[in-house]
């Protein structure tokens, strides 16, 4: 807000920061100046936020004050079918920039208090390093993806490791605001046409698509604000909710689970608050399957860790990846798969796990197979210096795919995929109808679609 504050300043307009209960605050403001008009950004976000907007206009009614609300991504309010839905995306990301020009006087003389701080809001330090925030690092971010960092972006974004610095890193900017959505597609697309490399020019084509994703995601909780709190597909109601085991839930959150890649990228998270999507997804995978957790609890815990939280691709994904939309493919990731693929050198595991940075290479992914001798001899005791697995993954896994294999065979779970599909899905010309398509393939439109913020900008 500093910088935002200062760059309104030399253009005559001050920013006034008020903290309370938004309704009395518009009512102090209202006694003040008298303003007769509200305006705002439109926003697909959480069940708190969408009661603060019935309270707002049911406020602004009483009030005689006009509330005027601007589209700041491509999801639709109010949308009646899904048809069409990409064709209106692209207009309005191809809509012409706004630029504000010229200086403007307020109209009345403001007084401007100090911006707020954690500890003024009574909020302890978060704890986290952060990458740099305001509209001046999101267009440094943007302009060093699009010219540099972008080259190995289709390759790289798997893993970690790499993809800290081949994302984007765009997507705590697309979530705060600092960046705008047709500000990022229309600059991308700029930089493929001009692009003398293909190689540069075919990676950032990759990272052009995941912005359509970014809101066809988003479009489901405008569509559906009810699945931040059930499932999709109610024939999934009771799966999981009823076996919530607590101390699997706090383990995994502690990122202490006896599964070195599940709990390096927790740690990373927790301390960074970016995670790329391959490893976000496996850690809600890892939630789901493994230690069977409803998606409600660890969706929540996530969202608090998440720098770039965007609800709508949030809420989407924590159902996706746990397999409770009913339309897409099962993904049950293995942590030592990932960490083998993902990791072979093991640098990440060691960065994050030090306790784990003495164990030999053929150990890391799973080191509850050293000998105990070899422990001993690398100071790392399995149980005593790092945790035995919380679970037997294989077994769990088994367990699961059962569980939700048979599930999605009967009756009531196949009709509600259909009308899962035909609310939700995404919608490409040529395609046959849901129940068709999904018999002639087995599987739906959008089962493939990477759409988390890490991978999509991570």
């Amino acid at each position: 807000m500093t910088e935002l504050r200062a760059a309104l300043a030399e253009r005559g307009l001050p920013l006034l920061v008020r903290v309370g209960p938004v309704v009395p605050v518009l009512a102090q403001l209202h006694g003040e100046l008298g303003f007769t008009q509200l305006f705002s950004h439109e926003e697909t976000g959480p069940g708190w936020s969408y009661r603060r907007d019935l309270a707002v206009a049911a406020w602004c009614k009483s009030a005689a004050v006009t509330w005027q609300e601007f589209t700041q991504t491509g999801v639709v309010r109010r949308l009646r079918s899904r048809a069409g839905w990409a064709q209106r995306w692209q207009i309005r990301m191809d809509a012409p920039l706004q630029r504000l020009e010229g200086r403007f006087t307020a109209a009345v003389s403001l007084d401007q208090a100090e911006l707020p701080t954690l500890a003024s809001l009574g909020l302890a330090p978060h704890g986290k390093r952060l990458q740099a925030a305001g509209e001046t690092a999101a267009h440094s971010m943007l302009k060093s993806f699009l010219q540099l960092r972008g080259h190995d972006y289709r390759k790289a974004i798997s893993s970690p490791l790499s993809a800290e610095q081949a994302c984007s890193r765009l997507s705590p900017h697309l979530a705060f605001g600092t960046l705008s959505l047709r500000n990022a597609h229309q600059a991308t697309e700029t930089a493929i046409r001009r692009s003398p490399d293909p190689a540069m020019a075919y990676a950032l084509r990759g990272f052009a698509g995941r912005l359509r994703w970014h809101c066809h995601f988003m479009q489901k909780l405008e569509d559906e604000p009810a699945i931040e709190f059930h499932n999709f597909a109610r024939a999934y109601d009771g799966l999981r909710e009823n076996d919530f085991n607590e101390d699997h839930f706090a383990a995994w959150c502690d990122g202490r689970t006896g599964f070195p890649m599940v709990d390096a990228c927790m740690r990373s998270l927790l301390a960074t608050g970016w995670l790329n999507f391959r490893m976000r997804a496996m850690l809600v995978s890892f939630a789901s399957y493994q230690l069977w957790l409803h998606w409600r609890p660890t969706g929540l815990f996530l969202a608090r860790q998440f720098l770039d939280f965007e609800p709508g691709i949030h809420w989407s994904q924590m159902q996706m990846q746990s397999g409770t939309t009913g339309i897409n493919t099962l993904r049950i990731y293995s942590p030592t798969k990932q960490a083998l693929d993902q990791d072979p050198q093991g640098l990440f595991i060691r960065r994050w796990l030090p306790e784990l940075a003495r164990v030999p290479l053929p150990y890391l992914a799973e080191p509850w197979n050293m000998d105990p001798a070899v422990q001993r001899m690398v100071g790392c005791v399995i149980g005593a210096d790092y945790p035995a697995p919380i679970v037997d993954a294989k077994l769990a896994m088994r367990a699961a795919k059962d569980r939700m294999y048979g599930l999605r065979k009967t009756d009531d779970a196949r009709k509600q995929a259909d009308h899962v599909q035909a609310r939700h899905g995404s919608r490409k010309s040529g395609l046959p109808a849901p129940a068709q398509r999904r018999k002639a393939a087995g599987k739906p439109v959008d089962s493939a679609a990477p759409a988390a913020q890490g991978e999509l900008f991570g």
